[in-house]
C-alpha cells in the first residue's frame, strides 16, 4: 500500500526539517481534491484530477492509491466512464492515509542501537 522507500527518499531529497511540511502540503492538497469528488465530481474534470492524485501519490509513496488513479485517468482519457472508480479510489485513499499517518513515526525513528 505505501512503499516505505519513497518515503524515506523523499525525507532524504527535502530534508528531516522540511519533511513534515511536504507531507502536511501533500495531504491538504489531496484532500482537496477528494472532497470535491466526493461532494461534486465533476466527469469533466476526472482525468485531471486523477493525474493530479496519481503523481501526488508517487511523490509520497501511495503506491496503491496511485495505481487507481492511473486507471481511472487512462478510463477517462480513453472516453470512458472513470467515476465508477470514485469509491475504490475514495476508500483506498483512506485507507492508505490511515496506515501512512499510523506507521510514519516509526518508520522515521532512527534504528535501534
Amino acid at each position: 500500500m505505501i512503499d516505505w522507500n519513497r518515503v524515506l527518499e523523499l525525507c532524504e531529497e527535502v530534508g528531516a526539517e522540511d519533511f513534515d511540511e511536504v507531507v502536511d502540503l501533500f495531504l491538504d492538497e489531496v484532500q482537496e481534491v477528494i472532497s470535491r469528488l466526493q461532494d461534486h465530481p465533476d466527469p469533466t474534470q476526472l482525468e485531471a484530477d486523477f493525474h493530479f492524485l496519481k503523481g501526488s501519490a508517487l511523490n509520497l509513496g501511495f503506491d496503491a492509491f496511485a495505481a487507481l488513479c492511473e486507471a481511472g485517468e487512462s478510463k477517462a482519457s480513453a472516453g470512458n466512464d472513470a467515476g465508477g472508480d470514485l469509491p475504490n479510489v475514495l476508500t483506498c485513499y483512506a485507507s492508505s492515509r490511515e496506515v501512512f499517518l499510523k506507521d510514519l513515526p516509526q518508520k522515521l525513528a532512527p534504528p535501534a542501537a
